[in-house]
């Protein structure tokens, strides 16, 4: 793939590899889903480098168990906590509004929180689940805060993805299951799509403005996303091995952290996005004989990137 963007970093280095010798000092940023997995590592590499830094987070007590811990570690005080439910548009826009009102501009939003693979559940609004919350509840997000993010630019956003998008396009004739059977794959399959194409639309909008969006798979990595999967389908999937122990081919969450990183941080990522970036490094496509790795062709689609904008801002009412 002719000038593919890369990196001097690999699959096994960490998130404190990846910020080593970057200063964040008066820099402003925001992590979701950091009291658990490799938003923790994401969140502790960003303190690390002196940054102005919010956790948002469903459980606050954990949350700020993690703050105490990371001001701990890294000596660094500027570490809050807020309460954020991705799958509850409300909580979404009161965390919006209390971030708006104590903060002058943002630098780094990272939509790292996501689930998977959970039985079929719905908002109040009637939407699917997973993709109300890794899709619609960031893109709701990061458009409340593109005020902030304006005075931040030259400003980032990292769109937590997954090769988990090759399981499916947004069907955008029945995105919410409400005529085909549920599928718990297809769905996180689909909201992972959309957070690639959320990356590809954004950057459209805004790129010019000097904020960019690129997504990020950041690797098989043994965390509390695989809450509602059963061990002997882990297993199954070769995750977990038949004794027990976990696949050495998975990542730890230090290293799965450390292309969300990168993506955040990396002079050569400067001005660019709408890229799916995996291993500290752009993606190459997809290929049937190397299933594990790469991008397809509908996670970058720009008039997929389009037509999910527009739905997107109907279901969360910015239209």
């Amino acid at each position: 793939m002719a000038g593919r963007i890369t990196s001097q970093f690999d699959r096994r280095a960490t998130a404190l590899d990846v910020i080593k010798g970057h200063d964040l000092s008066g820099r402003v940023v925001l992590v979701t889903g950091a009291a658990s997995g490799i938003g923790v590592e994401t969140a502790r590499a960003f303190a690390s480098a002196g940054a102005d830094l919010t956790l948002a987070v469903r459980d606050t007590a954990k949350g700020e168990a993690v703050a105490a811990d990371l001001r701990k570690a890294t000596g660094n005080d500027r570490i809050a906590v807020g309460a954020l439910d991705l799958g509850d548009q409300a909580s979404v826009r009161r965390f919006a509004a209390d971030f708006a009102a104590s903060h002058a501009a943002l630098h780094i939003l990272v939509n790292n929180a996501g689930i998977m693979a959970t039985p079929e559940m719905r908002t109040k609004e009637g939407y699917e689940l997973q993709f109300a919350t890794n899709h619609l509840g960031h893109f709701l997000l990061a458009n409340l805060l593109l005020p902030l993010l304006r005075k931040g630019a030259p400003a980032r956003i990292v769109s937590l993805s997954s090769i988990g998008h090759r399981r499916s396009p947004v069907v955008f004739d029945d995105i919410h299951f409400k005529q085909r059977p549920y599928d718990k794959w297809a769905a996180y399959g689909q909201s992972k799509t959309a957070n690639a194409l959320f990356a590809v639309g954004w950057t459209r909008r805004f790129g010019a403005d000097g904020i960019t969006a690129n997504a990020v798979m950041p690797g098989g990595i043994m965390t509390g996303l695989q809450k509602h999967m059963p061990m002997e389908e882990q297993k199954a999937l070769g995750w977990i091995l038949p004794d027990g122990s976990i696949n050495p081919g998975m990542k730890t969450p230090a290293q799965g952290a450390a292309t969300s990183v990168w993506a955040a941080t990396a002079k050569e990522l400067q001005g660019i996005g709408g890229l799916y970036l995996e291993d500290c490094a752009e993606a190459a496509p997809w290929k049937e004989d190397a299933p594990w790795s790469g991008v397809l062709p509908h996670a970058l689609d720009a008039e997929a990137a389009e037509r999910l904008w527009s739905v997107s801002e109907e279901m969360t009412g910015l239209a």
